[in-house]
């Protein structure tokens, strides 16, 4: 992917690299800071008892009390001096029963008063302490021979640095950090890596285009797309799709089996229902559907690769099927006339001979049996179809048969009513669709049948008026399988040699037609053989259309 001009700021991977060391080297000072803490505590407890026993093993001293008991001030320095150097003490200083310093390491501290603070030792009780915050005082109580307090001894050492208690940390200690460090270090280099890897080199602002980039797309498109997990659940959906599938509300994360969805397309979102350009009926619309795996990993989508979902492409082909079903009308219109011309030829010939020949009686009889014959046909289909579209498309899907072979008969029990334009307008059209792809599919089935067999297709119809009409369409073809029954109703099926053309609609757009009145339609296997479809096509109210 190129690069955009003129990008400011460090990559994504330097900027999580230098954000991971950022953390790693704050954690470690944390942890480092807390061992210091925790390192100076330790001192104070330590030196605190140290330099208590410091204080006490001087004030026991019998020198030290007879000292300040007396007065002789001048033996103390010796005793003070000596017990700094054995203990390791920063200053041990003695002080009167007045409080007034009387040996120091300090000569300006010497006969100045002594400030105990908060201490306990005036009373007669040991005490240790961190007066300032720096060093670790200890002071003692000297006890005289009447067991009055006489004077106190303080001995005191100064604390570490917050840096010295740092270096004061066990060795151990300080290669436990450096190693966390060098860890952490190698840890953030390779979590920059991972996330280079992963984001395909993308910056973060590049990572925004790509997906806006992607939602423009999806929103451009005219086709419908839906995005499917291994879970069949939706993970991207365009305005498009939910318009095609009529689902306004779906949302990514919602299942297919809770769409509400009929079988023949939750197949084929699914993946049931395999091959290229599935049909699908929804609602009004005749819909072209294409699954494809995603796959990762992988440069094609056949065999490399983790399958992780699945694209589905919806095209509107409701205008083409429109399209397609005015053509069949038109190719049915034509091989009509074509029939009906093959047959005038004929006869015109035979007439024109027999002219030829002088039989002139003869030409009279011809074309008086000729007329009769082609009047009494209409005249036996207008008889007994009251609706003029079905008569006609009776009339001419019958020429159309005998031209390959077949005969097209009413049943002797055909019976229908006018049907009432104003009471159901579109009832004559759904018939005419009923029965003209009953017809068609009877036609195809009987002309498959091998040479001699008998080639009939009868047509019974019943109702009309105030009744629902009944149609039923009897063929000599080879039948239907019982399994196949519900199966020939789909949109897509077929039992017919796969061919252009959009094969499979047929039945289906029949079915939806009863469906849509509340009616049925059934095939069942005829006695001997071929297949009987049997249709029913209640009236519709107005309360229903609404």
């Amino acid at each position: 992917m190129p690069r955009r001009a003129g990008r400011r700021g460090r990559p994504l991977a330097q900027q999580f690299l230098g954000w991971q060391l950022t953390v790693v080297v704050v954690l470690l000072a944390a942890v480092a800071a807390l061992a210091a803490v925790q390192s100076g505590e330790s001192f104070r407890e330590t030196q605190g008892r140290r330099m208590l026993s410091v204080a006490e093993d001087v004030a026991s001293v019998a020198t030290v009390r007879d000292a300040l008991q007396l007065p002789r001030y001048d033996l103390l320095p010796a005793f003070a001096r000596s017990a700094e150097n054995l203990s390791g003490a920063d200053e041990i200083e003695i002080v009167d029963a007045g409080l007034t310093v009387r040996t120091s390491p300090d000569p300006s501290r010497v006969r100045q008063r002594f400030d105990p603070g908060t201490s306990t030792a005036p009373a007669g009780r040991a005490w240790v302490g961190n007066p300032d915050g720096r060093t670790v005082v200890a002071q003692v109580p000297v006890i005289g021979d009447r067991g009055e307090v006489v004077g106190l001894v303080s001995a005191g050492i100064r604390s570490p640095s917050f840096l010295g208690s740092l270096f004061t940390v066990a060795p151990e200690s300080l290669a436990l950090l450096g190693l966390a460090l060098g860890v952490g270090v190698a840890g953030s280099l390779l979590l920059a890596r991972r996330v280079r890897r992963q984001t395909l080199g993308l910056e973060p602002d590049e990572i925004v285009e790509l997906v806006q980039r992607r939602e423009a797309m999806l929103l451009g498109i005219k086709e419908g797309v839906v995005g499917l997990d291994t879970a069949d659940r939706i993970t991207l959906v365009n305005p498009v799709a939910r318009e095609l599938l009529e689902l306004p509300g779906v949302r990514p994360g919602d299942h297919v089996d809770d769409l509400g969805l009929d079988e023949r397309l939750r197949e084929v979102l699914t993946g049931a229902a395999e091959g290229e350009d599935q049909l699908v009926l929804r609602g009004a619309r005749a819909l072209v559907l294409n699954r494809m795996p995603v796959r990762l990993g992988g440069r094609d989508g056949t065999a490399v690769g983790t399958v992780v979902g699945a694209v589905v492409t919806l095209r509107d082909r409701t205008e083409l099927t429109t399209l397609q079903h005015r053509l069949d009308t038109s190719h049915t219109v034509t091989d009509t006339l074509r029939a009906q011309a093959h047959e005038f030829s004929n006869r015109l010939h035979t007439i024109a001979g027999l002219t030829e020949l002088g039989e002139h009686d003869e030409v009279r009889r011809f074309v008086a049996g000729i007329v009769a014959a082609t009047e009494g046909r209409r005249r036996e289909v207008s008889s007994r179809v009251g609706d003029p579209a079905t008569a006609a498309l009776l009339i001419a899907k019958s020429s159309q048969a005998a031209e390959r072979g077949i005969e097209l008969a009413l049943d002797p029990d055909t019976r229908l009513e006018p049907t009432d334009p104003g009471r159901d307008p579109d009832l004559s059209a759904d018939l005419v669709t009923v029965l003209g792809n009953l017809l068609d599919n009877a036609v195809d089935a009987t002309a498959a049948t091998p040479a001699g067999a008998p080639r009939r297709v009868e047509v019974g119809l019943t109702g009309g008026g105030a009744d629902p009409v009944r149609v039923e369409v009897r063929d000599s073809g080879p039948g239907v399988a019982s399994e196949l029954a519900e199966e020939v109703f789909r949109a897509g099926f077929s039992t017919k040699a796969a061919r252009s053309g959009g094969r499979g609609l047929g039945l289906a757009l029949a079915r939806r037609a009863c469906l849509r009145r509340g009616g049925t339609i059934t095939v069942r296997s005829a006695t001997g053989a071929g297949a009987v479809f049997e249709a029913t096509l209640p009236l519709l109210t107005a309360e229903v259309r609404t």
